[in-house]
Parts: C-alpha cells; structure tokens; sequence
C-alpha cells in the first residue's frame, strides 16, 4: 500500500477529509471505483470470511450516496447482475453499524434475486468507519439520537428503492437485525406498499397498539437467551391477533441475541442461523417473488 493511500486513511478516520473525497481520490489513485469501495470495506472491525464475495459474477455491489433532509446518506447496494426488474429490499443494520457482515448479508440477498439497499445510519456523523472504528455497540444516547434519525431516513430509503430501474415497485420488503430488528418492526407500522418485514432479536412498536397499521406479514426470530427482547413477545403477539395481523416467529433454543451473525463468535449459533435465514428466504420468495 503506498504511503499516499496510507495518509488518505489516516486523514479520514481522523475527519479531515470526507467520505466523498476520499472515495474520490482512492480511486484515482487506484484506477478503480471497486478498488475505493474494498478500501472503505476493509477500514471496517469485523474480519469474518464473507459467505459472498464482491466479485462474485452473480451480483454487483458498490458503496453509494443520495440525499436526505439532513445530508448526505451512505450506504451500500447489491443487486442481481441479470438483467430485468427485480424486488427491492432495504436492510436495517444493527447497533455496530453498516460493518462488513451487513455489507455481506446485502450481497447474500442480492445473490437471491434481490435489489438490497443498506443505508448507513451513522452517516450524518461521518458513517461507521469514523464513529464505530472499533466495532462494539453504540451508547444508549447514541442509539436513541440514531433512532430518531434513522426513522426519517429510512423513509427516504423506501422512497429511493422503487426509483431505481431495476426494482419492482410493488415487491418491496424490510429486514432487520437488533437496533435494525427494532427499526425494521416500526417501519412495518408506517409504510404502505411493504409485502414483507422479517425481524430478527428487535423489540416490537410502542406503543404497541401501532401495530394496527400493518400491511405486510411480519416475521420474527427470537434466541432464547435474550430476555430483554422476548418480554415483548406476549404482548405483540397478541396485539398481532387483536388487529388480525399475519404474524409469525420462532424462539431458537439456546440461540443469544445475535444468533445470526458469523461476526461475533461468541453469540453466533449456526444451527439457528441456518434455520432463521431459510425461514427468512422462503417468506420473501412466497411474498415478493411469488404471486400472492
């Protein structure tokens, strides 16, 4: 690596330059825009082995920026490299941030048929890279204040994803994990047009009775060792019934909060994982492949 792009990456993480510049001046630098994109994906904490790689011929993926009231919003998007309209996705991250796994569950999904949008909720404080460098979980004051904005900003994300040539407009859905789990279960209560939410280890709407407004099946995955999350699984569960609302989740045995992610061995349950991603794959084929 030339000692060029080594102060490149020290003057972005240190917040001198912007993203866009350092995007810009990488790929001078290398020739390439994929090569700015691995760049910024190897400046993420987390090392798991990608179950899709980037270049795999199936799909293409590559960092992106478009408006939001507050700013610029950063993200990544994968998508089917075959040509034709496809369903759009919009993947919620977790509390860590847009890290390298989320990244690799967007390519995951495009390799199934999916335009899959993954915005950087961090992006108006310089995105993942600058204010998670290390990987762990944001504070409690972080959080709430990502929330707030990550609400206004995901409805410019739903709003994006039809716009795009290749998604079909009427086969849109939501997926979330944790923080993203939690987002993606209030999104469901607000948008209209969605045909699926899969919600894995996130709390549910409160108030609960939001859950009137749902148009799309909801489906959760729950790990057993994470009581914080389940308590609320009473009452959704019959909040769903109450407003005669198609809901369905599973609660892993042995699973922790987490359960999905290769990232994080220590909570990583594979059995789970398998089981949950399959559960996942078949709701979003029958909703936004299918004809129902």
């Amino acid at each position: 690596m030339s000692e060029e792009i080594k102060e490149l990456i020290r003057d972005y993480r240190d917040g001198k330059i912007t993203r866009r510049a350092f995007m810009r001046r990488v790929a001078i630098l290398t020739g390439s825009v994929a090569g700015a994109n691995s760049m910024i994906a190897g400046l993420m904490p987390d090392s798991a082995t990608a179950q899709v790689d980037p270049g795999d011929p199936a799909i293409l993926w590559h960092n992106i920026e478009y408006a939001g009231k507050a700013g610029p919003v950063f993200g990544d998007l994968a998508r089917p490299r075959a040509s034709g309209k496809h369903p759009g996705l919009v993947l919620i991250h977790a509390n860590q941030g847009l890290t390298n796994h989320v990244r690799d569950v967007a390519r995951r999904l495009a390799k199934e048929g999916y335009v899959t949008l993954a915005p950087d909720y961090l992006s108006r404080r310089g995105g993942t890279v600058k204010v998670n460098p290390k990987g762990g979980g944001l504070p409690q004051h972080s959080r709430t204040r990502a929330m707030a904005r990550g609400r206004r900003r995901h409805r410019r994300g739903l709003h994006l994803s039809p716009t795009l040539s290749d998604v079909r407009g009427d086969r849109r859905g939501v997926i979330g994990f944790c923080w993203g789990g939690e987002m993606t279960f209030w999104v469901a209560t607000q948008a209209r047009g969605l045909r699926a939410a899969v919600v894995f280890y996130g709390r549910s709407p409160k108030p609960i009775e939001l859950v009137k407004h749902i148009e799309a099946p909801v489906m959760a995955h729950y790990g057993e060792k994470d009581p914080g999350v389940n308590q609320d699984i009473p009452s959704t569960e019959e909040a769903m019934k109450k407003f005669n609302k198609p809901y369905t989740y599973k609660i892993y045995p042995g699973a922790q909060h987490g359960f999905y992610s290769e990232s994080n061995p220590e909570r990583y349950h594979p059995e789970a994982a398998r089981e949950a991603w399959s559960k996942t794959l078949d709701l979003f084929k029958k909703r936004l492949q299918g004809t129902v």
